[in-house]
């Protein structure tokens, strides 16, 4: 079983940048389709960006389009989501998750193994 670790998370101003890691223990991931999700509170979990097990195929959610950057590292099984322009609304826990069918996809269904989230939290 795949177990997933996320990492970077923290305070910053609107405007700055973070870059999220997802480190995998227990097996390798360089088959598996990859993503982040997120949730605020009081709000349901929403897809924010994803990566096919190649990383020749990536999709975004509209709102991050241009200002996020999901990308991996297969030897080091690590995923990363790279965040600039950040604003307050991007404020959240923010989670990584595998997926076997490699393909990388928005349907958090899919997805088999998650990892604990890390808390994002951008200042006004």
């Amino acid at each position: 079983q795949v177990q997933l670790g996320e990492s970077g998370g923290g305070l910053v101003q609107a405007g700055g940048s973070l870059r999220l890691s997802c480190a995998a223990s227990g097996r390798s991931l360089s088959t598996y389709g990859m993503a982040w999700f997120r949730q605020a509170p009081g709000k349901e979990r929403e897809f924010v960006a994803a990566i096919s097990w190649s990383g020749d195929n990536t999709y975004y959610q509209d709102s991050v389009k241009g200002r996020f950057t999901i990308s991996r590292d297969n030897t080091k099984t690590t995923m990363y989501l790279q965040m600039n322009s950040l604003k307050p609304e991007d404020t959240a826990v923010y989670y990584c998750a595998a997926e076997r069918m490699g393909w990388g996809t928005h349907q958090a269904a899919r997805y088999g193994a998650w990892g604990q989230g890390t808390q994002v939290t951008v200042s006004s």
